[in-house]
């Protein structure tokens, strides 16, 4: 993760101070999310902004997030990049009623008590929600599905021959 973002945040303190962090974490360094994506090779660059909407009284991080994920399409088999530029601005809450108060188009992001948030952690959340159920590149073109068995594999004696010889004494 970049120097000038800490591990922590006190949520509370950079609205009051509207801060701004701008970073980028290599994917490698982002454990949840290697078992979703083909290797972590890449980096993401991200920005957290801490603000509070007086005229909503809300107060919230808008994260930007600007990255490639290499992933294996379901199509083709073959690696791709899919290109991550997403704008997020998560509604801060001390608890799960307030959820409801937030205005359309922010997410809730719960607070826990001592007011400290993890960077890290809410990038790898959005970039795991961003990784599609089933990988298709735009670019890939289809398995060819009918496999006809080699020459090798039809000369190979069928294991259940001898169960059939079996059978018929």
């Amino acid at each position: 993760m970049s120097a000038n973002v800490p591990e922590t945040l006190d949520a509370w303190r950079m609205v009051a101070a509207r801060r701004r962090f701008d970073g980028q974490v290599a994917l490698a360094d982002l454990t949840r999310l290697q078992g979703l994506v083909a290797d972590a090779e890449g980096e993401c660059r991200y920005a957290l902004e801490f603000a509070r909407d007086d005229i909503l009284r809300v107060s919230y991080v808008e994260l930007t997030i600007d990255t490639a994920l290499p992933l294996i399409c379901q199509r083709s088999l073959q690696r791709f990049l899919l290109p991550v530029n997403l704008v997020q601005r998560l509604g801060l809450i001390r608890d799960e009623e307030e959820e409801a108060s937030l205005p359309e188009g922010y997410e809730a992001l719960l607070v826990p008590e001592d007011g400290q948030l993890s960077p890290l952690d809410m990038i790898e959340d959005e970039l795991v929600l961003a990784v599609p159920v089933v990988p298709l590149s735009p670019d890939g073109e289809a398995v060819d599905r009918d496999w006809a068995p080699t020459e090798e594999e039809k000369s190979k004696a069928n294991p259940f021959a001898a169960l059939a010889a079996l059978k018929k004494q």
